[in-house]
């Protein structure tokens, strides 16, 4: 869409009628305001909109129609790609929009769409009850939900967005829906994993599930030397783990003076992390042949509330570092990718960065590809590479280090990727084709019918049929 500077009258009209706070360049508030988690991501919108309400995000979406602003929509402001936020345009920021609802009888919980997963977990965990969610607790529900969601209960209670019962939408032409299996049912298949790009989500409906309030969970450390050795027991043991277990695997350096004794804290690590979804002694005894692969550096396993494992991660995930994450799915642990895994793993030019491997699935391939647009089901394992660092001298190496990598592994794959590890914002679209594959043709049918303009485009955009594929493509609600 072109840019173009919105006279100072237009804007106060604007603000007018809107609730919510406007936050301009010249405000003392506006560089916090567009901030994001990844500290890569440095880009200065002309307006954010900071909404209170459904009402709030309607008046942004015409404005910025009538305005043809370039838009990026802002929920937990999480994702990697640094989609919440676009020089020059609109930011629709929907982080004061965050409360939770729970019906402990009904087992639902109503989420706005500017809430983490910590404020979900902190209410439904009052009743005893989740519904899987992100495995850092200051991730936003919205990106997660609509990219699919892997979550520590994944094998057992499948994805995010298999547990949601309805959503409520702000189309590109600013009206307002309801999208579930029985009122715009085609619609809401594509929210299922078909990435933001048909609407503002404004609210979700998730079904809930009986889980702690603690859980057995396992976290151990071993050493590089045996890490090929680990690898290859991990891929035995998940082969025949009940489903109430939902691993993952993370190699790197992993430094921590906190964690470990002095002379591990700058050597290669493997860690084994794990969740059962069941009674705690039978957890503790499922998990008991991952502790047992050889002689960890340190073991963390045993009992723990259900939120305070949600926030295990947090600290290693802090606001402002960069980041830089792919994936990719993989058809199995061959041998041979578990040498790659092992190199890149050694070549990493961050002590921060990791390469994971996701046990998946269990409930995630039970679900047909008729009831959700999510294209990962079929796979074994994912990939996760995740470049973290702290200095921007070091972003070269940093991205060619994932990049690099990804190029590697993709023998072991059919090129798929998970939406929420996506790269950067202008490697969407080719990616998008290959990940859904013929279902992709089924979203640009939804995509036509929705926002055949593309007005939605800063996110891992499915182009419409009659759209130009626009710079900058990634805006997802997240």
């Amino acid at each position: 869409m072109p840019q173009h500077a919105v006279p100072d009258e237009q804007i106060e009209r604007f603000d007018a009628k809107f609730h919510g706070d406007l936050i301009r360049p010249d405000d003392t508030d506006y560089d916090d305001a567009r901030a994001v988690w990844n500290g890569m991501i440095d880009r200065r919108p002309a307006l954010i909109a900071r909404c209170r309400g459904v009402a709030d995000v309607i008046s942004a979406v015409k404005f910025a129609r009538e305005k043809e602003l370039l838009v990026a929509v802002r929920g937990g402001s999480h994702n990697v790609a640094g989609s919440a936020v676009c020089d020059d345009g609109l930011v629709i920021d929907l982080s004061e929009m965050r409360s939770v609802w729970v019906d402990p009888d009904e087992r639902t919980a109503w989420v706005q769409a500017g809430a983490t997963w910590a404020g979900v977990d902190h209410e439904t965990q009052a009743f005893g009850l989740v519904t899987p969610g992100g495995l850092v607790s200051e991730t936003g529900v919205a990106g997660l939900t609509l990219g699919g969601g892997f979550s520590h209960l994944r094998c057992k209670y499948g994805l995010t967005c298999d547990h949601l019962a309805s959503v409520d939408l702000v189309t590109a032409d600013g009206e307002y829906l309801t999208a579930s299996e029985d009122e715009n049912a085609e619609l809401f298949w594509g929210l299922r994993g078909g990435g933001g790009n048909f609407g503002i989500v404004t609210g979700f409906e998730f079904d809930l599930h009986p889980v702690g309030p603690e859980v057995a969970m396992c976290l151990m450390f071993y050493s590089r030397d045996r890490m090929a050795e680990c690898l290859r027991a991990y891929r035995e043991y998940v082969a025949s783990a009940p489903e109430e277990v939902s691993t993952l695997t993370m190699s790197g350096v992993m430094p921590d003076e906190e964690l470990f004794p002095g002379d591990a804290v700058d050597e290669t690590k493997i860690a084994i992390a794990g969740c059962y979804a069941g009674s705690k002694e039978d957890g503790e005894r499922a998990l008991m042949p991952l502790r047992e692969f050889d002689e960890p550096i340190v073991d963390f396993s045993g009992a723990m509330p259900y939120v305070e494992l949600q926030q295990l991660f947090d600290e290693d995930y802090s606001d402002g570092m960069r980041y830089y994450w792919k994936s990719l799915y993989l058809d199995g642990l061959s041998e041979s990718a578990i040498d790659r895994i092992a190199y890149w793993t050694d070549v990493a030019p961050s002590p921060l960065s990791t390469v994971d491997i996701w046990q998946l699935g269990g409930a995630i391939e039970r679900v047909d590809a008729e009831d959700s647009a999510f294209a990962g089901r079929h796979a074994l394992f994912l990939l996760g590479v995740e470049a973290n660092w702290e200095r921007p001298e070091n972003d070269d190496a940093n991205v060619e280090w994932v990049r690099d990598c990804l190029d590697d592994m993709r023998q072991f794959s059919d090129g798929s990727v998970y939406l929420n590890f996506p790269g950067f914002l202008e490697e969407g679209d080719d990616m998008m084709r290959s990940t859904f594959g013929s279902t992709y043709d089924r979203l640009v049918s939804l995509k036509d019918e929705y926002d055949p303009n593309n007005f939605f485009s800063l996110n891992q955009n499915i182009t419409p049929s009659g759209a130009v594929q626009t710079d900058g493509g990634d805006h997802a609600d997240e």
